[in-house]
Parts: C-alpha cells; sequence; structure tokens
C-alpha cells in the first residue's frame, strides 16, 4: 500500500485571493518504506536540533518559517533558511520517495472555476494513474492501493469529492469527442487528516509544496537568497511521469 501525505501553498479562493496559484503536493511512501523514511525523518531534525536548537517537536511549517517564525524567531533568519535548504536536501537522498505537484494558476479563470475541486481531482488521479501504472519508487506489488493523509483542510468537501470519484470519474477520451467513466479503484478509505504539528511527513510534504510556489511567486527574502530555485533540490524524487509536458512532472492547470 502507498501513503499520500498532502500540504498546500496558496490560496484555493478565486475572489481577492492574496494568490495568484494555488500548489497541491503529495509525498508518496510505500508501506514497506515508511518506518525507514520516519527514521530518516527524525534523524534530520536530530541534526538541526545539534546544529541550529530546532527541537524535535517544532513544526516546520515553511509559509511562516522565514517570515514569521513565532517562537523559532530564537534561531537567525539565516539559519531557517539554511534548514529549509537542508531539509530539501535530506528529503531527495531519500530512497523510494516520490513526490506529485499540482500548479493551479487562477490568472484568467472564471469566478466559477473551482480551484480546491480541481486541484484535489487531479492529484488523486495521479495518484491513482501513477499506481496503475507501476510508476512510483519503492516497491510495487500487483494489489497495491493507497490512502491519502492530507493537512486538515476543507475535510468534508474532500471526502465527498473522493467519494464521488470512485462512482464517477470523467476522463475526456483521446482526439477530443466525449468522455470515459474510469471510477477510482486504487485509492481506499475516506482521508485521513492529519494535523501537521504531529506529522512529519505532512510537514515534509508542506515544504515541497511552498518550495514550488516560491518558485512560481518568491517572496523578497527567498529572491534575495536565490531560494527560489531551492524546489529544484527534490529533482530526484519528484515523480516526472505524472506530467509528459513537464519535465519535472507538474502538472499545470
Amino acid at each position: 500500500m502507498f501513503l499520500m501525505y498532502v500540504d498546500e501553498s496558496g490560496d484555493a479562493g478565486v475572489i481577492n485571493s492574496p494568490t495568484r496559484y494555488f500548489v497541491l503536493t503529495g509525498l508518496v511512501v510505500h508501506e514497506l518504506r515508511w518506518r525507514a523514511v520516519l527514521d530518516r525523518l527524525i534523524q534530520f531534525r536530530q541534526d538541526m536540533k545539534a546544529r541550529h536548537g530546532l527541537k524535535l517537536r517544532e513544526e516546520i511549517h515553511a509559509a511562516h518559517f522565514i517570515n514569521n517564525p513565532g517562537n523559532l524567531v530564537r534561531i537567525k533568519r539565516h539559519d531557517r533558511l539554511s534548514i529549509i535548504r537542508d531539509y530539501a536536501d535530506a528529503l531527495a537522498s531519500i530512497p523510494d520517495l516520490n513526490i506529485l505537484n499540482v500548479v493551479v494558476d487562477k490568472q484568467g479563470k472564471g469566478l466559477s472555476y473551482g480551484v480546491f475541486e480541481n486541484a484535489w481531482r487531479t492529484l488523486i488521479q495521479r495518484l491513482e494513474n501513477t499506481i496503475s501504472y507501476r510508476n512510483f519508487r519503492g516497491p510495487a506489488n500487483t494489489d497495491d492501493r493507497a490512502i491519502i493523509l492530507p493537512d486538515n483542510t476543507d475535510n468534508k468537501r474532500l471526502q465527498a469529492l473522493l467519494r464521488k470519484l470512485r462512482a464517477y470519474n470523467p476522463i475526456p477520451n483521446q482526439g477530443g469527442g466525449g468522455y470515459r467513466n474510469l471510477p477510482m479503484v486504487q485509492i481506499i478509505e475516506d482521508p485521513v487528516f492529519k494535523d501537521s504539528e504531529h506529522s512529519y511527513f505532512v510537514q515534509s510534504a508542506d515544504l515541497a509544496a511552498f518550495l514550488l510556489y516560491q518558485e512560481l511567486a518568491p517572496n523578497g527574502y527567498m529572491r534575495k537568497k536565490s531560494g527560489q530555485h531551492y524546489f529544484n533540490r527534490l529533482q530526484a524524487i519528484l515523480c516526472t511521469q505524472a506530467a509528459r509536458n513537464d519535465p519535472r512532472g507538474i502538472v499545470r492547470l
């Protein structure tokens, strides 16, 4: 079984939204590698505690880590940036990790465009397809399934969407002309929502989403420090098969 931990960066609204982009990132690991990956994440956090005084229980919430760190202000800003950079490098060094990314560019979208629904539907479809084609790194069983573990989000709306896709998942026919219904079969159960504060896996998905967002629309400090290029550090674990027209597999809507 594959586990997909999901977090987002940017705002899913269309009207008066403060962000142009909405990024949704899934960090995928097979159950047989879950403990090994957790051990690597714990080792990274232990290293950050020794080097920077970041406690293991303290959350790395990337969106706030640089400009609004709260109690973590005790760690110098350039050291917090180093933690983010080293975090990306640590993730990229872990065998059998996989990252799926969906980006919605809201510019030009109509007021009725469902950013949340379209981003999540696309991410779920890519998870389903990647399992079907056995394109994830790591173990691959003929009967593998997946479960989704998102950060707390619009829980009821996501639950309803996933239940709907199990019955009705219209896919355009190649070459145009009509649709075919391909209900989801690889993803079991409702989403199991996690509090990112208590999950290194969700924090890792959050970091990847943040770095992709910063590539698209970097804040002043990240631009000054060339942090808009940090997403490229994750290249080794990007699921490039997720999008044929993007060399890094980013699905753009």
